[in-house]
């Protein structure tokens, strides 16, 4: 049997007028700031008008750690969203947006796959409606003010060593990890060693989505480090005067984007922080405002649930006051038998002992979110290779852990496929059976929150920081950011630091190389192994086979 590209379905998709989307939740057309027919941004006088209503139900999407057999988790989102509005229930998805540097990687687009797609697919995954441009200029204003103030004097007495604010671009790029600026002569400033990270990964970048307001955001971003003095005094970007014009270039990029499922369902597509890098979610008033909209939001966190749904649970939930109502964990078969020692090439034929070998990966991620006090439901997301024996074992395990697994084909069928997996995540979000709680106190050190994760979540022995980086912790805590959640960036492909080291490993330790302060944003960003903040492109590009074909239509995206 033949199956069509997701480009080719997402082409081919009826799409309805996202006036019509809008009215499905409550959204009249004078609150839709349209770009094009198929997708608007929703008005801050909108989203002020329903901030009274009641709260719908949260539900989070995760994965167990990535493999190159694909796992398919906002695929699962998307089907999950349009299995509940199938079963009559009133829901709608919200997801982040694409990054255009992995695209043209590894990825080669994220909107979905098969039947269970966002469309316009191509849009979303190249420059949509422009939001990732306007925080890459935000975030090159800075840049740009914080060496012109040194140019012209310098009356802050920046320590141009000690200027912590890089630059970034939506692009892998490695040739700009470390840079050196302003070579050429002395109109041209003062030289000095700096960097791009990729822009997904700038703090302007996590406190769009995580700032409730466009007052919020300006305080965020003025709250911002951007250099030391000689004296260890912090400079901030309200010293250079910054945080106003760069939140005209964000008023904007703040509203959330809506758009459509191919089953012309409404979600709400908003923000994009890398899970390895940065804190993995789509942004808090895309949120906030779905749940005052329907009864049901199904959102997702980046990579596996080691990475993503931490730090959702421990960062977004918390300092925006959610709590999930339940938890889905997606997982394949074919990641299964990775995950039990078998190469990508050994997929296709039945192996159950490998299967079994694999669901220690999958237990562990059910542990680590149940010690959330969340319910957990996992996902086995269908392929066609799938033998039933191979989804029986999964079954099986899954009972063992105390939870249950549903086999959903949102892939091949859409909302219909995924329609037994919604019924029973509504039951368990209606029940309110959760009892949400993050893993560590506000008030526990900085040093402590870190190894909380490392041995809580990962299972390692222990976090290991010399003593330059504990002497930075405890600075920042008599600086008062001693209660501040910790992001954790790290590999996505493994529990430990070793991408290889697939399964559930232990008796590992966590080298944390770097710890940065992102004061606006609102967290410590502990940065652990080899795991880097502008990406590499691969040997073989995404971007070696996108193209336009004979018609002008885009080929290539997936």
């Amino acid at each position: 049997m033949s199956y069509k590209s997701d480009i080719e379905i997402a082409r081919g998709a009826s799409k309805a007028l996202i006036q019509d989307i809008g009215a499905k939740i409550g959204i009249g057309s004078a609150d839709l700031l349209p770009y094009g027919h198929d997708k608007a941004k929703v008005s801050q006088t909108f989203i002020n008008s329903v901030q009274d209503r009641t709260d719908g139900k949260l539900i989070l999407v995760t994965a167990i750690n990535p493999t190159p057999a694909g796992e398919g988790k906002t695929t699962t989102t998307v089907g999950l969203g349009d299995g509940l509005n199938r079963i009559g229930k009133n829901a709608m998805v919200c997801i982040r947006e694409a990054s255009l540097g992995p695209n043209f990687g590894m990825k080669g687009g994220a909107a979905g796959g098969g039947y269970a797609q966002i469309v316009p697919m191509e849009d979303m995954n190249l420059h949509f409606t422009g939001d990732f441009h306007a925080i890459t200029s935000a975030h090159s204003l800075l840049s740009a003010m914080v060496d012109n103030h040194i140019y012209w004097g310098n009356e802050l007495e920046i320590d141009t060593r000690r200027v912590v604010w890089r630059r970034v671009v939506d692009m892998n790029d490695r040739a700009l990890r470390q840079i050196t600026t302003s070579l050429g002569g002395v109109s041209n400033g003062f030289p000095r060693e700096t960097g791009f990270d990729i822009t997904v990964a700038s703090e302007v970048m996590a406190i769009l989505c995580l700032a409730k307001n466009l007052k919020d955001l300006q305080k965020r971003l003025g709250d911002m480090i951007v250099a030391y003095r000689r004296d260890r005094s912090p400079v901030f970007a309200r010293d250079i005067k910054a945080d106003g014009a760069m939140t005209v270039l964000l008023k904007d990029a703040m509203q959330p984007n809506l758009v459509q499922t191919l089953e012309n369902n409404p979600a709400f597509v908003h923000g994009g922080p890398f899970a390895n890098i940065a804190h993995g979610c789509n942004s808090v008033i895309a949120t906030t405002t779905a749940l005052k909209l329907t009864d049901y939001v199904i959102t997702e966190a980046g990579f596996g649930a080691d990475l993503g749904a931490e730090k959702f649970l421990n960062i977004k939930c918390r300092k925006a006051g959610l709590a999930p109502s339940a938890v889905v964990l997606v997982a394949t078969i074919r990641a299964m038998k990775m995950n039990g020692g078998l190469a990508k090439s050994e997929l296709g034929s039945e192996n159950v002992s490998a299967v079994e070998a694999g669901c220690a990966n999958l237990g562990r991620h059910i542990e680590n979110l149940k010690s959330f006090g969340v319910p957990v439901v996992v996902a086995i997301n269908h392929f066609v290779t799938d033998t039933d024996a191979e989804v029986q074992a999964v079954k099986d395990y899954v009972q063992t852990q105390g939870s249950e697994a549903i086999v959903s084909q949102h892939w091949e069928f859409g909302g219909k496929g995924a329609e037994a997996l919604a019924m029973r995540v509504a039951e368990i979000a209606d029940s309110d059976i959760g009892n949400f709680a993050p893993i560590y106190p506000d008030d526990m050190s900085l040093a402590d929150k870190i190894q909380t994760i490392c041995k809580q979540i990962y299972r390692a022995d222990e976090a290991l920081m010399d003593q330059k980086i504990r002497n930075q912790l405890k600075e920042w805590e008599d600086q008062g950011y001693g209660n501040l959640p910790v992001c954790m960036a790290k590999t996505q492909y493994s529990f430990s630091t070793d991408p290889n080291l697939r399964g559930a490993p232990v008796g590992h330790s966590v080298p944390v190389r770097e710890v940065r302060l992102s004061a606006g944003a609102g967290f410590i960003v502990a940065v652990c192994g080899e795991i880097m903040t502008m990406p590499g492109l691969p040997r073989k590009p995404a971007a070696e086979t996108i193209m336009l074909n004979d018609a002008g239509e885009i080929e290539g995206l997936f």
